[in-house]
């Protein structure tokens, strides 16, 4: 499983710490690394329809205990039905295994599905229930005209009435009414003993339902209850540990789904298995995107979260591990580029946080709060992404907070940012709609859904075109998180990442999206104010 480097590597230095797994820059020798692996990829033509519907491969670079570098393989969940193929490393409990208990137990899961499904369809139910259905009809249209019946017979009793009757014929209309009322009862009865017949044979079916529904559901959940406690996985101190522990310890939850067939465990676990020293780790997208997410053919990606980070946490102890590169904020300074009483407009560099964060990095507010403290503010009135540069908005009252806000709620604020695609858009300009939501399986990335995502739209025209990229200025409408990247890399945008973009392309020296132009009514004046600022790049 070990593979060894065919280009030369001499003169590539070795990375000082550990790859961050949820937010990197691939090293160059996990690049080399994978262009092995993509090539070998291109060499099985029989794997090609399902590895063009899309997979996230992983490599792990390690060095042996002679310190000779080289590296492992792997591949998220399967690939033609299999967990064992000869190129990558093996799952880290083969639950595919012909003979094994999963599979028979999964065999037996499907055969309840089966007789569940057969019972649903049996002949016997839907004649039944169409019997039921045709019941209900006839006995209600009797019914219906039994009472139709009635009230011509109590209009005939009344005009008798009117005219005048003796005591022997209201007597008899008396009875006459008294019997049609105790009528439409014994016709009503009959109906319900009728239908109540049918709806009991119905729910005879419905008890074998949910007892076969209950077993498969206390089937399912034993099963994935001891696959968690199957999947044992190990970490750099020689610790080892079982996926249910480590989940309810992180989060005080079961496992998901899927836990530990990720690329990236299966990874560490046969390095640790093998005595081979983790040296730097990547995992890349091969083929279509999924929809609604941002997947570009042969691009790195980080782990997922949902699946991955508890796992990941574990696994990684006893390694010198890179920091959160979105936690590294500058200690540059802020630049002001308008101020008075009530409004502070900076621009902020690249790789700063607009408000504080989950730790203790700085932030514009933050070092606005220390700048204006005898403020009843000072409030960050928008946000940009933490690697996103630009003009930013910070209200010194909570007067001007509130007006300003409302000019943002309003779409009254006008805003441009100038980007850097790394791609060819053809068109000159144009809009882009694509709702928004996060990915919650992935966070903080987003992912385009119709029908739970939220309104985005974006305009933009292009400045300019050169050595493969895109010059372009944004004006978004609507300002959803990570809009612009979004709407710049999915295939259903411009299909082209901004370069730099982390999350949704690939890395570079900075995101280079920057906020370059806004416009907004003074909060107290009312006059209104632009400002521009020229990017970096």
């Amino acid at each position: 499983m070990l593979h060894r480097f065919i280009q030369s590597i001499d003169g590539i230095p070795m990375p000082e710490r550990f790859t961050y797994p949820f937010c990197y820059v691939p090293h160059p020798l996990v690049e080399v690394a994978a262009e092995q692996v993509k090539a070998y990829l291109r060499t099985r033509t029989d794997w090609s329809e399902e590895l063009d519907a899309g997979k996230m491969f992983g490599v792990l670079v390690v060095a042996d205990s002679y310190e000779n570098l080289g590296f492992l393989a792997a591949y998220s969940g399967n690939i033609a039905h299999y967990n064992r193929h000869s190129y990558f490393v093996p799952p880290v409990y083969d639950l595919l295994q012909p003979e094994g208990y999963f599979r028979k137990e999964e065999a037996r899961i499907s055969a309840i599905n089966h007789r569940i499904s057969v019972l649903r369809h049996s002949p016997e139910l839907l004649a039944v229930e169409a019997k039921l259905a045709e019941t209900e009809q006839k006995e209600a249209e009797r019914i219906a005209s039994f009472r139709s019946e009635l009230k011509v017979a109590k209009r005939c009793r009344d005009n008798l009435r009117k005219a005048g009757v003796d005591d022997e014929t209201e007597a008899r209309l008396i009875a006459e009414s008294q019997y049609q009322k105790a009528e439409l009862k014994r016709m009503q009865k009959r109906c319900a003993e009728k239908v109540a017949v049918l709806r009991e044979r119905i729910g005879q079916f419905k008890s074998q339902l949910e007892a076969l529904s209950d077993e498969r559901r206390e089937r399912s959940a034993a099963l994935q209850r001891w696959l968690f406690d199957r999947f044992r996985v190990r970490n750099a101190l020689g610790e080892e540990r079982g996926l249910t522990d480590i989940f309810r310890e992180e989060r005080g939850e079961l496992p998901p789904g899927g836990a530990g067939e990720c690329a990236a465990p299966k990874l560490l676990q046969y390095a640790y298995l093998h005595g081979y020293r983790p040296v730097a780790m990547g995992e890349f997208w091969w083929g279509r995107s999924p929809v609604g997410e941002v997947r570009c053919h042969g691009c790195f990606y980080p782990s997922c979260k949902s699946k991955c980070e508890p796992i990941l946490h574990f696994m990684l102890r006893g390694l010198n591990v890179d920091g959160n590169p979105l936690l590294n904020a500058p200690t540059e300074e802020l630049k002001t580029v308008y101020e008075d009483e009530f409004v502070w407009v900076v621009d902020k560099p690249s790789g700063l946080l607009s408000v504080p964060g989950k730790g203790e990095d700085d932030s514009v507010d933050a070092m606005a709060r220390r700048r204006f403290p005898s403020y009843s503010g000072p409030f960050v009135v928008h946000r940009l992404d933490m690697h996103t540069s630009g003009l930013l908005v910070v209200a010194k009252t909570a007067e001007a907070f509130r007006h300003l806000q409302s000019q943002f709620a309003e779409r009254n604020v006008e805003k441009c940012y100038i980007a850097l695609l790394d791609g060819d858009v053809p068109a000159d300009e144009g809009e882009i709609s694509l709702p928004l939501r996060p990915d919650f399986d992935s966070r903080p990335r987003q992912m385009v859904d119709y029908e739970f995502g939220k309104e985005a739209l974006t305009h933009y025209r292009v400045l300019g075109r050169g050595s493969g990229r895109t010059r372009m200025a944004f004006y978004p409408v609507t300002g959803r998180t990570h809009q612009l990247r979004v709407h710049a890399a999915h295939a259903a945008g411009l299909g082209v990442p901004i370069v730099g973009d982390l999350l949704y392309g690939t890395p570079a020296k900075r995101l280079c999206l920057h906020a370059s132009s806004i416009s907004f009514s003074h909060p107290v004046t009312g006059q209104r104010l632009t400002f521009t600022s020229t990017p970096d790049f």
